[in-house]
């Protein structure tokens, strides 16, 4: 009993086990501890361009309705998608971003004694599922050109098998897998598991003729969910609007457990918008190809190992301590990534951001690496 009478609360063990997870320093915070006036973000994979024009148009004129509850089964987004996807507008659920589908999943789809299964280093939030359900995760480490490992993944499947999660593009490597080695992988899946394939990087790899079309095994009846999101190629990360795509008897499960109103009324209207900005989405793409290749040239140049990357980052080996370099390039008004769960205690992870900002980062990261081997 403490001093104030009162008890110390009770946690449950498995939330003992979570950690916290932690974004991107925002610049707002770096400029606020380091005083300086002039801040690039390249940690969290965001759009360098912005949110789409269409859809800060939709926002501006829905400014009015925010007193309004939003629409709690995004009927016109639906729609919309629906068609723009071509599947039946049943097959679609919508989250607060698509890490609100990974939670539901967990929460509709786990328990006790089931396993969770991921690639390793991956997106943290499927353990998190694994844990929060208090189930077991398995997680099978990539290769050593950091490639999801199927054929290792397979072989830690078995009957508790429930849900198999795949990045694809895999975040933080950038790696992709292709659609005939991902065929193999779903029919070698026993029925009871669910393949979640995470898409969120989706419009950067799509045009690779090599690439799965992931909705067709959907519309076959296979247990695959694809995850999807708003916040990347469309710029609208904060507005947070997500989305899976799986079978209607899978989204009937789903929406029992979904909080109600979980996408707001602008997200939805902006998501819509921005699903029709061609012309914004085919410029992002591009821009996002041409850094992609001045970064890559430019560290080939440094001799520095990267991973050839699908999405809009990349991953690469600074050769020194990587968090060490992470805080000097802050230092430098410079945000990159690094975390102990990327499993490579050298390496960094990079968004890819506007021609000016790529620059800076790679004068700043020469900047880095020289003082460090002089010192």
């Amino acid at each position: 009993m403490s001093s104030s009478g009162s008890a110390a609360p009770t946690v449950a063990e498995n939330i003992m086990r979570l950690q916290a997870y932690v974004p991107g320093k925002p610049a707002e915070e770096v400029q606020r501890e380091l005083g300086l006036s002039s801040i690039v973000k390249l940690a969290s994979n965001e759009n360098p361009l912005g949110p789409s024009p269409k859809a800060q148009e939709a926002i501006q004129s829905l400014l009015p309705r925010v007193h309004i509850y939003p629409d709690g089964s995004a009927h016109e987004l639906r729609s919309a998608l629906a068609a723009f996807l071509d599947v039946d507008p049943n097959c679609l659920v919508f989250g607060n971003g698509s890490d609100d589908i990974i939670h539901l999943l967990g929460v509709t789809f786990l328990q006790p004694g089931d396993t969770v299964l991921q690639s390793d280093p991956s997106f943290v939030r499927y353990e998190a599922a694994a844990i929060l359900n208090e189930v077991e995760c398995r997680e099978v480490p990539c290769t050593s050109s950091w490639e999801c490992d199927l054929d290792a993944m397979l072989s830690k499947v078995d009957a508790s098998t429930r849900l198999v999660f795949l990045a694809n593009p895999n975040n933080p490597t950038g790696t992709a897998i292709k659609s005939a080695d991902l065929e193999r992988f779903v029919n070698a899946l026993p029925a009871r598991a669910i393949l979640v394939l995470d898409e969120a990087y989706y419009e950067y790899a799509k045009d690779f003729d090599w690439y799965p079309n992931s909705v067709n095994w959907v519309k076959e009846g296979r247990n695959v969910v694809i995850l999807r999101t708003f916040s990347k190629a469309y710029g609208l990360a904060g507005l947070r609007v997500g989305y899976g795509i799986m079978r209607p008897e899978m989204t009937q499960w789903l929406e029992r457990t979904r909080e109600p109103f979980n996408v707001n009324i602008l997200a939805q209207a902006a998501a819509v918008a921005a699903l029709n900005d061609h012309e914004f989405l085919q410029l992002t793409v591009a821009t996002n190809r041409a850094g992609l290749e001045t970064i890559g040239n430019a560290l080939q140049k440094m001799s520095l190992q990267f991973v050839p990357s699908y999405g809009n980052f990349l991953f690469i080996n600074v050769g020194v301590d990587g968090k060490v370099v992470a805080d000097n390039l802050m230092q430098k008004g410079v945000i990159v990534r690094f975390s102990p769960h990327f499993k490579g205690p050298t390496w960094i992870r990079v968004t890819v951001g506007t021609s000016e900002e790529n620059v800076r980062f790679l004068t700043c990261l020469q900047e880095v690496l020289a003082a460090m081997r002089c010192s």
